[in-house]
């Protein structure tokens, strides 16, 4: 699968409350955290960001709070990615297990510009700057991990795999 979308750039420590700001953890619904993502650092976002844009950050991205609320908002609001130098660990996690696909890219990130055009390869582990004709390599997403995001998240899985389980 590739995923190809603009870039939203970002720097280093971009919290969970940055993300999603604890004043709308009082809703689940994907839409309402979408309206708010990333509204206390790019007022932009939200209203700007087009289906299969992608986020471009430092190190240490989704660092703070645990809150599931944080990979939800940026999956609902129609970003398909997540690029950064590093994440911190929680929010990997959570990302995979909402069905949103993070991918560390260390040597890639100072050369992205906002805006540039990039196209992320999650099986073959390959990230292109259209814009500027570079190439980079990223980890590979696991073949389990990548099940989880075709999935949508680590519940609709497992759903998916207990009908699979009962059928006769």
């Amino acid at each position: 699968m590739v995923l190809k979308g603009r870039a939203w750039k970002y720097g280093d420590d971009v919290d969970t409350d940055v993300i999603i700001p604890a004043r709308y953890l009082n809703t689940s619904d994907p839409a309402e955290l979408a309206r708010h993502c990333m509204e206390d650092i790019d007022r932009e976002f939200a209203v700007k960001v087009s289906p299969g844009d992608i986020i471009v950050a430092g190190k240490n991205f989704g660092c703070g709070s645990s809150r599931e609320h944080a990979p939800i908002a940026i999956k609902a609001s129609g970003a398909s990615a997540v690029i950064a130098r590093s994440f911190a660990r929680i929010f990997y996690r959570n990302a995979f297990n909402m069905g949103l696909p993070i991918f560390e890219a260390p040597q890639a990130i100072d050369e992205i510009d906002a805006g540039d055009l990039l196209a992320v390869d999650m099986r073959n582990g390959s990230l292109r700057n259209e814009t500027k004709g570079k190439e980079y390599e990223v980890a590979p997403i696991p073949s389990f991990m990548q099940e989880l995001v075709a999935a949508g998240g680590l519940l609709n899985y497992i759903v998916a795999r207990r009908k699979d389980q009962v059928r006769p």
